[in-house]
């Protein structure tokens, strides 16, 4: 059998115990849709008629604000997966087990890649619940097939990259509950972008900031693809952001994992 061969077949086993895992203790992927599910709550019932007058010139479809901020609550569903990432490293990390993989004649990117994998799996899947409530309570996107195809793949692909970065966060944290905290400035990163409201209602400074970080152009091609409208040069930063920071994320992890455990 080829080393290829092995990787696969040992990153395979490490993604079925995380899966396990998450089975087990779903907790944390429950937690992963609840914030989002209530921020969708929020901005419907109580924020939605007063921020909804402001955003006449919005892409909304029908006009309801549900129609605008609806893309922006689903990114932050994909951002809160990055928490349940960093912690399942940084566990393993902190309880030893990693020094005994370390022992055994197993691939050394099967940690990794176990980890990865199976966050992205859980958390596409907390996606899909709370698009799931955001279609219950009116969002009414009128994208087309090719465009929900395109959605998800904007989606796993930005997933990938948070991934890829809170596992490097779990692994040079030194307890789990530092690891849960290191990646929430990425869950509110969002917020200072496009998903409440248009950037052009910001004040300056803020805005020059919103308009070049990186979620404002993912969130605005999320929107367009789902409402049917226009995304302009969107797209194509949007996917070279994410591939950057899949890129960096993956580097950085690979080299925290490759040095010596202190612990």
């Amino acid at each position: 059998m080829s080393t290829l061969a092995y990787a696969v077949g040992d990153s395979l086993t490490m993604l079925r115990r995380n899966l396990k895992h998450a089975l087990r203790y779903p907790a944390m992927t429950v937690s992963v849709v609840i914030m989002p599910v209530m921020m969708l709550l929020l901005f419907k019932y109580a924020f939605g008629g007063a921020l909804g007058a402001g955003i006449s010139a919005a892409p909304t479809g029908g006009g309801e604000y549900i129609d605008y901020v609806a893309p922006g609550i689903i990114l932050m569903a994909a951002t809160a997966g990055a928490v349940m990432t960093a912690v399942g490293v940084c566990v393993d990390m902190t309880e030893g087990i990693v020094n005994r993989f370390r022992t055994m004649s197993i691939s050394r990117a099967a940690f990794l890649t176990g980890h990865v994998v199976g966050s992205v799996i859980q958390t596409l899947i907390a996606v899909a619940l709370v698009v799931g409530v955001a279609l219950a309570i009116g969002f009414r996107p009128n994208a087309t097939p090719v465009e929900w195809i395109a959605a998800v793949g904007l989606l796993t692909l930005l997933i990938l990259a948070l991934t890829w970065l809170s596992a490097g966060m779990g692994l040079v944290a030194k307890t789990p509950e530092s690891a849960s905290n290191a990646p929430l400035p990425l869950t509110f990163l969002p917020f200072l972008g496009s998903a409440i409201v248009p950037t052009d209602s910001m004040p300056t400074g803020l805005r020059w900031f919103a308009e070049y970080q990186p979620f404002t152009p993912v969130i605005e091609t999320l929107r367009g693809l789902l409402m049917g409208t226009g995304i302009g040069t969107s797209g194509y930063v949007a996917v070279a952001w994410c591939t950057g920071l899949t890129l960096v994320g993956y580097l950085w992890a690979r080299a925290a994992f490759a040095r010596p455990a202190k612990r």
